[in-house]
């Protein structure tokens, strides 16, 4: 009997903790960049589980996989060798120029990872004393102690201060700033090359080039936070080099996984040299079933999905571009590849609203912004349906 979205909410408000703010529609099942509720409605996905399923719903080549891993051995933990980890490091280290992988099960881990490797890199050499960080305004790295220490927005971190000590968050356009945070006290500076939960805010390419040469004259190690806009989402696979940036670690997470929860961070040999057996770990990071997805994800991008990727990101931003010129609340469009943030000159969860009710599914961030994270294979006509659907939702608002 299928189940109501009364019924689901009712027995979610008796037994789950309370803590999303959910929108009032239950998916029953997907395919390609659909999802359908209970009663069969079709909804165009543009936000793909927040850019997790990157090969869109009902994958028949990763289900397929899935099936024949969960079948074989999906989880055996860290302390014992399987096929696969090595595989996906590989892979990971040919991707990012990166050769060590720590393998988690979220990108909030693999950016706690990160910050416990860049800590344990200066007191292995020596230097416990460099325990700073710098992040930046309108960054989110995870809800984790240590990732929300380095994220931005005050409303996620006051209810659980203290929080870690010695973080400085810098704006990207005052250059004077960032080369008076960085100093010899600093441990690493962490940075979205793309901000997601911020706004879809592309790092502008002069601080980005403030920040490799404010790390380069102190030592500093460089942390990027690839969970939103890497793994193929920009049309390559990691957007640091893009704007010039060279880090020492990087934070993998979201659309590796397809669907299956994994996160990877990864490790440039210096910094990898120094982590000793013990000084981190999990439990179902780099599980069979994870790493089996991960190979999924990485074979379709090889396979001509990254590449299409630059051709759809045109439709969609001339689309987006089309958009502003026609509604005067939009403001500002921003993003590169897939990862596209329409910012209004007012609140936009009406617009969220009116776009479920159109049957396209888009998210609200940083309050004015609308994000679109459509999954990998989205096609152009999908585009755009999806920009028709959200042209009528925003002249309706």
């Amino acid at each position: 009997m299928t189940t109501t979205t009364t019924d689901v909410k009712a027995l979610e408000s008796r037994y789950v903790l309370q803590n999303y703010k959910r929108l009032p529609v239950v998916f029953e099942r997907g395919s390609g960049t659909r999802l359908f509720d209970e009663h069969g409605r079709a909804y165009l996905d543009f936000i793909s589980g927040i850019g997790v399923a990157s090969l869109g719903h009902g994958h028949a080549g990763l289900a397929q996989a899935l099936a024949d891993q969960a079948s074989t051995l999906s989880h055996t933990s860290n302390l014992y060798f399987h096929p696969l980890q090595g595989e996906l490091a590989a892979r990971l280290a040919a991707l990012t120029g990166l050769p060590r992988a720590f393998f988690c099960s979220t990108g909030t881990e693999a950016v706690e990872a990160c910050l416990k490797f860049a800590r344990r890199f200066w007191h292995a050499n020596g230097e416990s004393h460099r325990t700073r960080f710098v992040a930046f305004r309108h960054s989110f790295h995870g809800r984790t102690m240590g990732s929300l220490s380095v994220t931005w927005e005050p409303h996620y971190r006051e209810p659980f201060e203290p929080l870690i000590p010695g973080v400085s968050f810098a704006s990207f356009g005052n250059v004077s700033e960032l080369e008076t945070l960085i100093t010899s006290a600093t441990a690493a500076v962490i940075v979205e090359p793309i901000q997601g939960e911020g706004g879809v805010r592309p790092i502008p390419e002069q601080a980005a080039r403030a920040i490799a040469a404010a790390c380069a004259r102190t030592g500093t190690l460089l942390i990027a936070d690839e969970v939103q806009s890497g793994s193929g989402r920009t049309g390559e696979f990691l957007y640091s080099p893009a704007i010039g940036l060279k880090p020492d670690l990087i934070a993998l997470g979201k659309a590796l996984g397809g669907g299956v929860p994994i996160g990877a961070a990864m490790l440039s040999e210096p910094v990898a040299a120094t982590i000793a057996a013990g000084d981190h770990g999990t439990t179902y990071g780099g599980n069979l079933l994870a790493c089996r997805a991960a190979l999924v994800v990485l074979d379709e991008l090889e396979r001509g999905l990254q590449a299409s990727i630059a051709r759809l990101s045109g439709r969609l931003f001339d689309g987006l571009t089309a958009l502003r010129a026609r509604h005067k609340s939009i403001i500002d469009v921003r993003g590169k590849g897939l990862i596209a943030g329409v910012d209004f000159s007012m609140d936009a969860s009406p617009i969220v609203t009116a776009a479920l009710d159109r049957g396209l599914l888009v998210n609200r961030t940083s309050a004015s912004v609308i994000r679109l994270l459509p999954p990998y294979v989205v096609t152009e006509q999908d585009i755009d349906e999806g920009l028709a659907m959200l042209d009528d939702a925003i002249a309706h608002v």
